[in-house]
């Protein structure tokens, strides 16, 4: 098992360079790591897998729904669905299936609710059912006045993002992947092969996958192809206190627009509410700054769509950047006379559609020439549980009465114990911030942001680290 932070990357050329170590980049290394025969090399920018755009999302697992039919990107969300619900089950990774509501607010949105019904028949995403306010609110009874009626889509879900990108990563690895974090990708040439310039020297690849996010345009411009822009649309969250969270049952989405889905309410795995995200096109891709004028307007939107909702504490205002393009479809092309495969402009949907994209792209590295060989399964991993729906550590008298450490609560706001910070440090792919930490246990993450709990969890992770 390699993970790498610091020093010389390796002179011995790699079958497969995998670019980002987002929750694309990571399940495609996973996918290749099915076949032992290949080297493969996973690179990431920063200290950290799903440091970009996969750790700020709306952390929900799409059916596709809405989805334009026929597209790359439909077809994939539907196979990502079906297969990263049953990997969850299989590895632990929390998911609760509470449905979405597409809430009409007027005539017109009204209006388009069959039209999405048809939508969703036509991506293969049975049993959508269109509802009057009465049984709108029914089943949403905090709801704002004024709704007159909505698309019930059962099979929308939250699931944990963080612990999905790091249950690939963790496969990967522990299946033979070499992870170099602190590897920016400088220069790219290809000269019967790939060869890389990255801050922590030069590495060489036979093939070459482009998943990095924000920077995949950057990438494809120094191979030469001009496919496509990524201008970041930088999207503000809020998050509300788990005592907001009886005030919703769904996720509650909007009718979408051109920019996107739009300004949602929707509850979280982790027992919070999630309020946003805004659509703001910019030019700066290191932008993930939040603004008062985001959270004005994500307040006004939340006061119309649940008037108790404002009223609640916010523990936490984040923003993430999607890489948006100006096309309808992912930018996912192969260019086999370089070796090389570009996957740009994957949008929110690709948390849901990542194991499929994993896949596909897998075909297409071995329709460009590169020789698979035989597959043999990943160790299966049982990931930390990170969701209030399930048993947590400090709730389990098996796992206590084993060892102690489970029922020593460091962070009292969202009940992380010690043995839970232990294990994370002492991961195949180890956090190397607080903020990693945070991602792998939620400890500071709660109501008192780490005012209380900070301390301790600093010295828990400073010794971890140095040990």
């Amino acid at each position: 098992m390699t993970v790498t932070a610091e020093g010389p990357l390796p002179s011995v050329p790699y079958d497969v360079a995998v670019v980002g170590a987002g929750v694309v980049g990571c399940a495609v290394a996973r996918e290749l790591a099915r076949r032992p025969r290949l080297r493969v090399a996973l690179l990431e920018a920063q200290d950290d897998v799903g440091q970009g755009t996969s750790k700020a999302n709306t952390a929900i697992l799409h059916t596709g729904f809405d989805a334009t039919p026929g597209t790359l990107e439909a077809r994939l969300v539907r196979e990502g669905y079906a297969r990263l619900g049953a990997y969850a089950a299989e590895t632990g990774i929390p998911v609760e299936r509470v449905g979405a509501l597409l809430v009409a607010w007027d005539g017109e949105q009204l209006a388009a609710l069959p039209r999405l019904a048809e939508k969703a028949e036509h991506n293969a995403c049975p049993g959508t059912v269109l509802l009057g306010p009465g049984e709108l609110y029914a089943r949403e009874p905090h709801l704002g006045p004024g709704a007159l009626g909505a698309l019930h889509v059962p099979g929308e879900s939250i699931i944990c993002p963080w612990t999905t990108t790091l249950a690939y990563a963790t496969q990967a690895v522990r299946a033979g992947v070499d992870l170099h974090l602190n590897t920016a990708v400088h220069q790219a040439r290809w000269a019967d092969g790939h060869l890389l310039t990255t801050s922590r020297g030069t590495l060489r690849a036979r093939h070459l996958v482009n998943a990095a996010g924000l920077h995949a345009d950057t990438l494809d411009r120094a191979l030469g192809h001009e496919d496509f822009t990524v201008t970041p649309r930088r999207g503000q969250l809020l998050v509300y206190d788990k005592f907001a969270r009886p005030l919703v049952r769904h996720i509650l989405l909007p009718v979408p627009t051109a920019l996107g889905k739009g300004v949602l309410v929707a509850p979280t795995v982790y027992g919070n509410v999630l309020l946003g995200p805004t659509a703001e096109d910019l030019h700066d891709k290191r932008a993930t700054g939040s603004t008062a004028d985001g959270t004005a307007a994500l307040l006004e939107q939340g006061r119309r769509i649940l008037p108790a909702l404002p009223a609640e504490e916010v523990t936490a205002v984040y923003a993430g950047l999607r890489a948006a393009t100006g096309h309808e479809d992912y930018r996912i092309t192969a260019h086999p006379g370089q070796a090389y495969v570009t996957v740009g402009g994957i949008r929110s949907t690709g948390l849901t559609a990542s194991l499929a994209i994993a896949a596909h792209v897998t075909g297409l590295l071995a329709d460009g020439g590169l020789d698979l060989g035989p597959v043999r399964e990943p160790e299966p991993v049982t990931m930390p549980n990170l969701g209030e729906a399930f048993p947590r550590p400090y709730q389990r008298a098996d796992l206590i009465a084993a060892d102690p450490e489970y029922g020593t609560l460091v962070c009292h706001c969202e009940r992380v114990s010690r043995g839970e910070i232990r294990d994370a440090l002492a991961g195949t792919v180890p956090p190397r911030s607080l903020e990693g930490l945070r991602r792998r246990t939620r400890a500071r993450a709660g109501r008192c942001q780490g005012f209380y709990c900070g301390a301790a969890v600093r010295q828990l992770f400073e010794q971890g680290a140095g040990s």
